[in-house]
């Protein structure tokens, strides 16, 4: 009987689809090269939503934000959602997660309990004693944490102590409750070059601990789904030494607005080049939104900060090469399905724009892609076919040849694609963002050759030929010649969108 495949999810956290540098001379990823190299390359992946929390949760459910119920940042995914760890511990599995879940929010309510939020984060004693299950995962060593934020804790702060850096509180920001960063403040934030050594670093702690994990897996004889979940390059843009000092900002090249952009773009985009926009009539909540504030930064600045996020992601780099010699070395690495993503883009110039926010440019919600499976995956492959991060789920099972199927999967199994089998699975995805009830809702379909988006209650919307305007420099929503193209691709997204809608059991009987 064949034995039943691993299945290593490595994902970065905003990660940029153009920063590999098999693919991308201005940045160093020797061990990202090596898996594209005796893997499969996918150079037109997307995230189903450009946040974190929906992405992720749709990784392990299959489904779309809307569907899954975690629509947006500060959401909870419902632990009654099926998820693919369930599915596969059915089968036998080891099922673990090291790093950043954000399932759920950083505020718990009575309604609402979240184990992800303060105080609880910081209660050392709760995760000594806490490692799953969690959202179908057996055992899990968490923290939720970016750079040298104030909320670090969890079982990352254990390990630190452990290690001996007990006094690890220095290296990070004063804490939420007292975040004062007036001149004298004992624990500012930091830019760029990190007082906290690379040994004591989040990327050192998930790769240690997801090695255990396979270790431990090994030993008891059982195949494992292991996701590493590391947190950068996620901002703040900040990294230890030798990173930091990587790249030199004045050899980058600086992505920027481009002249005449403007001139069609959203009323969305046109307030983040404000220097003091006002967005309130989209703050129904008032929460605020992730990238609803003005864009407008000192290009040297922007150029140290890119040079900081290459270092982010040159030193991710070397961790994945680490997971990846242990595969080799434990003799395991032809019967494990390696998949690198990210859980959405990020801007760092492109279209004026800097980090995340409501906008489904190529930069936000595409995502790099690599898929290794040797003797499976043929080496070298390059596909321009489009994959959706809510395919993973219902691809690993089809991997692992599983017969636990997720109900109300709305992914597809994108399996035959990645061995070579079949060139083309998808004609379109869909890409949504719901950052506000009403207030902000839009959705996005992209086709090989063409991307539409809309807004809800709004006659602005986003069209534009990829194919032709790989950029996205030239909106046509409302150029005349290009009204029947509209027309089809609207009715294209009205018919992505009703297809994708679950059906939780076939039809029995005529009533």
């Amino acid at each position: 009987m064949q034995q039943r495949p691993n299945i290593l999810l490595i994902t970065s956290d905003q990660q940029h689809w153009n920063t590999i540098g098999r693919y991308f001379s201005e940045i160093d990823t020797p061990n990202l090269d090596r898996l594209a190299a005796q893997g499969m390359h996918a150079s037109r992946a997307y995230c189903p939503n450009p946040t974190c929390t929906p992405t992720r949760a749709s990784i392990l459910t299959g489904q779309y934000p809307s569907s899954h119920g975690a629509w947006s940042l500060g959401t909870k995914l419902p632990e009654a959602v099926p998820t693919i760890g369930e599915s596969l511990q059915r089968d036998g599995y080891d099922c673990s997660l090291i790093g950043k879940a954000h399932f759920q929010p950083l505020v718990s309510t009575k309604e609402h309990n979240s184990i992800e939020s303060y105080p609880l984060i910081k209660d050392l004693e709760y995760w000594k004693d806490f490692h799953g299950p969690f959202y179908g995962f057996n055992h899990v060593e968490l923290a939720r944490h970016h750079g040298d934020e104030t909320h670090v804790g969890q079982h990352y702060a254990l390990w630190l102590e452990e290690k001996g850096l007990t006094h690890w509180q220095d290296h990070f920001q004063n804490t939420w409750e007292d975040q004062d960063f007036s001149e004298g403040s004992p624990n500012p934030p930091q830019r760029h070059s990190w007082s906290l050594p690379q040994e004591y670093h989040s990327n050192t702690w998930i790769t240690e601990r997801s090695i255990v994990r396979m270790r431990e897996a090994k030993s008891q004889e059982k195949p494992f789904f292991l996701w590493a979940s590391y947190f950068d390059p996620h901002p703040p843009y900040v990294v230890p030494e030798p990173w930091a000092s990587m790249y030199d900002p004045q050899e980058l090249t600086i992505p920027c607005l481009q002249k005449g952009e403007l001139e069609q773009a959203t009323e969305l985009l046109r307030r983040t080049q404000d220097p003091y926009p006002d967005f309130s009539d989209f703050d129904e909540c008032g929460f605020g939104n992730h990238g609803l504030h003005s864009h407008l930064q000192d290009r040297e600045e922007l150029a140290k900060d890119i040079a900081t996020y290459y270092g982010m992601v040159s030193f991710l780099d070397h961790q994945v090469g680490k997971l990846l010699d242990e595969l080799e070395e434990q003799g395991v690495a032809e019967n494990t399905l390696v998949v690198f993503t990210s859980d959405h883009g990020h801007y760092y110039g492109h279209h004026g724009l800097t980090a995340k926010g409501p906008f489904h440019f190529e930069d936000g919600i595409r995502v790099p892609f690599i898929a290794s499976w040797p003797g499976q995956i043929p080496a070298g492959r390059e596909t321009s076919s489009l994959i959706s991060l809510v395919d993973l789920a219902p691809t690993f099972l089809s991997a692992t040849g599983s017969a636990n199927a997720l109900p109300a999967t709305q992914g597809l199994d994108q399996l035959s694609l990645l061995l070579g089998r079949s060139s083309k699975l998808r004609e379109n995805l869909i890409v949504e963002h719901r950052a506000q009830e009403q207030k902000l809702y839009l959705k996005t379909v992209v086709t090989d050759s063409h991307k539409l988006t809309v807004y809800l209650g709004s006659e602005q919307g986003e069209l534009y030929d990829l194919s032709n305007d790989p950029d996205e420099l030239k909106n046509l929503w409302n150029e005349p010649a290009a009204n029947a193209l509209r027309e089809r691709l609207l009715r294209e997204l009205v018919f992505a969108t009703m297809r994708q809608e679950a059906v939780p059991m076939p039809r029995l009987s005529i009533a």
